[in-house]
Parts: structure tokens; sequence; C-alpha cells
């Protein structure tokens, strides 16, 4: 048995304890594959993230993500928490202006701001075409939602798995009921945009499975906004900058140079040690 660095993050954050929390090990090169499955579980968290030294030449540090199930080839809120802690623990990037994370969809860039807020550019969807009616009736009956209220559906998929459901308002997003009962692979992000006079543009839910096949819903999802915002953008539905809300948590978006920057507050909440 040994020790490792342990943190949780809270990424998203809105305030204290109002965004996604996500456990990370550091120098994590002993661990199997097997052993950060379990850890995760442990954790009772949706994900967590494992750093390692890179493999990637221009990479400043390799993570590995887990969620209960599964490993993920990306998922949004570990790439900025993950990063967080990285530098937290005296990570110096190898590049003036951006930081190189390496992960299993390949290398993500990430920006720090002067106020030490963190923003991942979002990776290309691997998935991105219409949902087959076959697909989306079994989903619209698990969410209770009629289909009249659903102005477009697609498949945004960048590693997670996600289709994502544009409803007709931001209230009916924040109206849906929490599901019930268990259903195969479900990962759903359900979207719709605020008035014009509200604090975000847009309002997202995401939901996804635990390992007994229920389905929960995710806090904040940094990988679901970030193919979100290459959805709307690309219908003209936004503009960015704006702000998308998901439950207590805040996601900034930023468009430059054709790259889109997902972001928001990193707060480090627990630092210590874990015994594996």
């Amino acid at each position: 048995m040994r020790t490792y660095r342990f943190d949780q993050v809270d990424v998203f954050a809105s305030g204290p304890f109002t965004g996604n929390p996500l456990a990370v090990i550091h120098d994590a090169e002993s661990l199997s594959a097997a052993m950060m499955q379990t850890v995760t579980r442990w954790t009772n968290l949706s994900e967590a993230a494992f750093l390692l030294a890179p493999t990637a030449a221009d990479a400043d540090y390799r993570v590995r993500i887990f969620e209960p199930k599964s490993e993920l080839p990306f998922a949004g809120h570990p790439t900025l928490g993950a990063c967080a802690a990285w530098l937290a623990a005296g990570g110096k990037p190898k590049r003036d202006g951006v930081i190189v994370q390496e992960c299993k969809a390949g290398v993500i860039n990430i920006r720090q701001s002067v106020s030490g807020s963190l923003a991942f550019e979002a990776p290309p969807m691997i998935r991105y075409e219409s949902v087959d009616a076959n697909d989306l009736e079994p989903v619209l009956d698990v969410l209770g939602i009629d289909a009249a209220d659903v102005v477009d559906s697609s498949w945004i998929d960048n590693g997670p798995g996600w289709m994502g459901l544009l409803l007709s308002s931001a209230r009916r997003v924040l109206g849906l009921p929490a599901p019930t009962g268990t259903t195969d692979r479900f990962n759903v992000g359900v979207v719709g945009l605020h008035p014009a006079s509200a604090g975000a543009a847009v309002e997202l839910r995401a939901f996804f499975n635990d390992p007994n096949g229920s389905i929960r819903e995710d806090p904040v999802t940094g990988s679901l906004n970030a193919s979100v915002a290459q959805w709307l953008l690309a219908m003209g539905m936004v503009d960015a900058p704006y702000v998308a809300a998901q439950t207590t948590g805040r996601v900034s978006v930023e468009q430059a140079d054709g790259k889109i920057w997902v972001g928001g507050a990193t707060e480090m909440r627990v630092s210590g040690a874990i015994k594996l």
C-alpha cells in the first residue's frame, strides 16, 4: 500500500460548494486501470481523474478520466479540475499562455485567465448527426418530454456519448422531473434558451446512468457544454460569448479564431493523501 496526493476540486462553481466535485489522484503511474476504476466508484462522484507523466512531446501532463462504469476518452469538468490540481501541486506549463493536457482523446489546450479561471478548447465531436426516431422516442418517454416540446435533437458526442435535446424554453428544461427507473446506456443533455434579460443565455441539464442502471443528474458538465456550444452556435441559436446555467453551476463559453473555449471557476476544496 502506498500514499498518493489527493485533491477534491469544485469545478464550474458559482459560489462555495455549487459546482461539480472531482477527485484527483497525483503521480498515478503505478495504479492499474482496475484500481483506478475501484477508486472512482468509492469516491461516489461522477468522475475521478488520475494524473500521470505525459507521453506526447508537447503535453504538460497526462490524465486518465474514469466514471463509475468505465474510462472516458474526454470529459470537461475533469479536464479543468485535473488542470487546477496539477497547477496547485506546482505544475509549470512548457509554453506561456497555454496548458496542454494529454488524455485518451488526444491533446487538449487549456487557457488560464489573469483571475485564475481555466477554459479548455472544445474538442471535435466524434458523432454529430440527427437522432433517429427509434432512438429518440424511448429517451422522451424516460424524461417525460412531449415531442412537441423538442425544437431539435442531435448526437453531439465528443467522448461520453451525448445525445442533445433542444427544448422550447429554459423554463421547460427546469421543469423536467427527475427521471426514475433503470435503462441501458443513457447520456442525454437537455438545453433551452433563456429570455434575453436573463443572467444566462441557456439552461442545461445532463442525465446519465450510474453503475446500477439508474439515471442520475450531473451537477455541471463541461463536455456537454462544449458540444452544446458547437451545436447551438452552428445553428445560429446563440452568440458567443455567453453564460450557461446548469443546476447551481455556471459555465462560460467564448469563441475566438474559430475555436470555442469552455471555462469556469475551479476551487480547491480538499487536499491531503489517500492510501491505495
